[in-house]
């Protein structure tokens, strides 16, 4: 593994969890490229500039492990599955009315389910590279349990089912970490609602084994964000760890990104056996609320979490991704989010 020691990071490192609010502009400009009237070099100028400035946003908060924002990839999931073939779109059985869970896109496999092209991860890492040299960096994508939650195997998968369909996921993901990998990623983090969530037939133990078989092929440091669902601010399943354990203590990675704030920082018992063997990163910004917490109010809440943890085994960050909210918004919290680190930091001593 490529750890991050002592002399890369701060005490108690900053980071967000992947996604970042979406710049404004780049709505309408979505438009344009659903109808066509942008062109392939409008497109990548767009979304050039709006990386920049996504990186802006937390290099002058101060965050010390940036993201891409992942705004190539709206939503974190869904439109990565443009990148996989053998998988055809079930149209939606509702339309109308609030955006839900239920208006998310989802497919039946036609036959094996390949990505040919690869998911497109190292070229992704490597602009962000460009944008921001000499940051510590992280590439953040969707794991194996969250891709096959919208996918029926169909009888593509004959008997093999879910199994055969979770291989394969993993077996394309795993490609991708080994090629982030390859091109220097610091931090190579799967995201996994899927995990809380499972697909059908599928145990809390057997999900474990589909990710850690997927993470096999790391050469960095990896992180899995164990997340309960943040489509449109709402969660998706019940928002407790006890039914996650012992899982979730089993999966092979260096980091474990947990969300506690907007649960009012329950199930903190559970994080001395996880930090035995796991570094914790604790959400301690609610991405799920337009309150904007104060320094003070952050600060607490390390504070908490280290009457669990020691220092040395903590990581900050937000409990879930800032796409679901507006930019101005999520500046306020990474603003907030450093701040109170830094409060800690010097009762400390770092």
């Amino acid at each position: 593994m490529r750890e991050l020691s002592p002399a890369d990071l701060p005490a108690l490192a900053t980071m967000g969890v992947g996604s970042y609010a979406t710049p404004g502009w780049m709505f309408p400009f979505r438009k344009a490229i659903r109808d066509g009237s942008a062109g392939s070099d409008d497109i990548e100028e767009a979304f050039e500039d709006a990386t920049r400035v996504v990186v802006a946003d937390q290099i002058d908060a101060g965050v010390d492990i940036l993201s891409d924002g992942e705004l190539r990839r709206q939503r974190f999931v869904y439109e990565m599955y443009d990148r996989l073939r053998g998988i055809e779109r079930v149209p939606h059985g509702r339309r109308l009315g609030v955006p839900g869970y239920d208006m998310a896109p989802s497919f039946k496999a036609e036959k094996r389910v390949t990505a040919p092209d690869g998911l497109g991860l190292a070229a992704e890492f490597k602009a962000l590279q460009r944008i921001a040299p000499g940051h510590r960096l992280k590439m953040a994508l969707p794991g194996p349990l969250t891709f096959a939650n919208n996918i029926d195997p169909n009888l593509a998968y004959g008997e093999t089912g879910i199994e055969g369909l979770l291989s394969d996921l993993s077996d394309i993901i795993g490609a991708e970490l080994a090629a982030l990998g390859q091109a220097g990623a610091d931090i190579m983090q799967l995201d996994e609602p899927g995990f809380a969530n499972p697909p059908p037939g599928v145990s809390m133990a057997a999900g474990a084994a589909a990710i850690n078989r997927t993470l096999a092929t790391a050469s960095g440091t990896t992180a899995v964000h164990v997340c309960f669902g943040n489509n449109a601010s709402r969660p998706f399943v019940r928002r407790d760890f006890g039914r996650l354990m012992p899982a979730m203590a089993d999966l092979d990675c260096d980091l474990l990104l947990l969300e506690f704030a907007n649960r009012e920082m329950a199930d903190l018992a559970f994080l001395p056996a996880l930090s035995a063997r796991h570094t914790v990163a604790a959400g301690v910004i609610d991405v799920k609320s337009f309150h904007v917490e104060t320094p003070d109010e952050v600060a607490e809440r390390i504070r908490t979490v280290l009457d669990h943890v020691p220092p040395e085994s903590l990581y900050v960050t937000a409990d879930c991704g800032f796409s679901a909210i507006p930019r101005w918004l999520a500046r306020k919290k990474l603003q907030a989010m450093v701040a109170g680190t830094k409060i800690v930091r010097h009762e400390l001593g770092f």
